[in-house]
């Protein structure tokens, strides 16, 4: 009796907690979309107070108490073994919560939320003035915050870095020393291939310069929600100045995207990737609704949703085979005397550039490599923020072979400014958008094997097999599994680079 009544308590704990998580994303979402700019201050105090009652909630005496009589600790986090299968996962969860929050202050705790809810909007002006400097106070803030959240948790010591700390946030069980070796493989065969495509004639792409008015664009957005299956009753698009996704219930999740006249497929996979990221959030099952195994198993098998739908799926010849009469009864004039083979090779293009989430599929690890050098740099205190944009423009000259004007008119817009996650305080993350890129292979191999006609299902704009096949394998878990084992569980495998780097060096051999 004694147990059964701990668990409800434990459990109504982890609704409350939840329900204030989804209300904090309701207020990042209005403050990245329709906030006017001089809510700023005051939505930061907002966003301090919930942080803090969140923080005050998990961290209580009694929350400590409970988890210890049902015999769950820092060495055994899911209790008791005759507790129910989903009670001890989500003890787990909730015990890694709890130690990590119990060790940070409540005062850093509000303090680092008020900096993060200023920081976003300075971040955003910064990039639309191009100006770095602007935002430099407040990245600095954003480090040194991440470096004491590393160290309050005891990283930094013992052969732990601060940065596996932050990497850890994101993808349980990976550090620098796993994920190091995995990078340095794809970074010598992308590098390769990017030099190889290099060398033979561009596909034409020219009809994508063509003018693709933003109102037309929005109104098209319908059409591929509508194509791809998104279901509108339990989700949103708006517009906002970087891409995202978030969830503020599971029959309410809104994603975002942005339009430019001159660059259509931007706002184009932007919409499928953040769609690839709700759906996710969607698929987790009625029965984890409300607590905290209704979230992803790491960010990197969120990537893997997102990035499978954006180029997997999205710029496949099967994808453009049924979506294509759509884009050209909308877009008739740009489109006209185009065809389906001459699209494919455009979307498909290899062309380095400076912006990581318009990047062709080869190079866009390279973008994520950079950057998950230099923040190791950052948190390490080997580079100063102030030297950032200098060192950037070195890495993107080595790595892309692109010269950018340091007087340019948006050569730190487009460059080091051109991520919202440091402003969010958010380092760690990038490596989980090329992990995802690996899990996701592993996933469509496994695919392809248990639905041999899936390419033909796509092409007929039916992608009902596909969305059962990840809910049942990926979705259906929430986070009662680890990475690692969810991966094993789905498709028999570990991780490993070379289910990416066998699709992408078939994809481009011919192409």
């Amino acid at each position: 009796m004694k147990t059964t009544e701990t668990l409800e308590k434990i459990r109504a704990a982890d609704r409350e907690q939840c329900r204030l998580g989804k209300i904090g994303a309701a207020l990042h979402w209005d403050m990245e979309t329709y906030m006017p700019p001089e809510g700023v201050h005051e939505r930061a105090e907002q966003l301090a107070l919930l942080e803090s009652l969140a923080h005050a909630k998990l961290t209580a005496p009694e929350m400590g108490r409970w988890l210890s009589e049902l015999g769950s600790s820092w060495e055994n986090p899911a209790g008791d073994e005759s507790l129910a299968a989903r009670d001890r996962d989500l003890l787990r969860a909730i015990r890694r919560a709890y130690d990590r929050a119990v060790k940070l202050p409540a005062d850093f705790v509000s303090e680092s939320a008020k900096a993060r809810g200023l920081s976003q909007p300075a971040w955003a002006q910064a990039r639309k003035d191009n100006d770095f400097a602007a935002f430099l106070p407040h990245l600095k803030i954003m480090i040194e915050n991440a470096r004491k959240t590393a160290q309050y948790w005891g990283f930094g010591s013992g052969g732990k870095t601060l940065y596996d700390g932050l990497i850890d946030i994101y993808e349980p069980g990976m550090t620098v020393a796993t994920i190091t070796p995995l990078f340095a493989v794809l970074r010598d065969r992308l590098s390769a291939l990017v030099k190889e495509i290099g060398r033979r004639e561009p596909p034409d792409a020219s009809f994508f310069a063509r003018d693709f008015p933003v109102e037309k664009q929005r109104e098209f957005a319908g059409k591929l929600l509508e194509h791809i299956g998104f279901e509108t009753g339990r989700g949103r698009l708006d517009s906002s100045a970087h891409p995202f996704a978030t969830s503020l219930g599971p029959n309410d999740v809104r994603i975002t995207t942005r339009y430019f006249a001159d660059n259509f497929l931007s706002g184009v996979f932007s919409i499928i990737h953040e769609s690839g990221h709700a759906m996710y959030e969607m698929g987790f099952p009625a029965e984890l609704h409300g607590t905290s195994l209704a979230e992803a198993a790491s960010m990197g098998i969120h990537e893997s949703q997102s990035r499978l739908w954006e180029n997997v799926v999205g710029r496949s010849l099967p994808f453009l085979e049924g979506f294509f009469p759509k884009m050209k009864a909308f877009f008739p004039e740009q489109f006209g005397g185009v065809g389906l083979p001459a699209l494919y090779r455009a979307v498909n293009q290899v062309k380095p550039s400076l912006i990581r989430v318009d990047a062709d599929e080869v190079s866009y690890g390279l973008h994520v490599i950079l950057r998950f050098e230099l923040e190791q740099a950052l948190i390490s205190g080997e580079l100063a923020p102030e030297k950032l944009p200098a060192v950037w423009r070195e890495k993107t000259k080595e790595y892309f072979g692109i010269d950018v004007d340091p007087a340019g008119p948006r050569s730190d817009a487009d460059g080091v400014l051109q991520d919202i996650h440091w402003s969010m305080g958010a380092f760690g993350y990038f490596p989980s958008y090329v992990l995802g890129n690996l899990y996701g292979l592993h996933f469509w191999n496994k695919i392809r094997r248990d639905i041999p006609e899936v390419d033909a299902h796509i092409a007929a704009g039916d992608f009902s097999a596909l969305k059962a096949w990840l809910g049942e394998n990926v979705h259906a878990h929430g986070c009662r599994l680890e990475p690692a084992q969810l991966l094993e569980k789905a498709t028999g495998e570990k991780l490993r680079t070379e289910p990416f780097l066998q699709y992408i060096e078939e994809k481009y051999k011919d192409m």
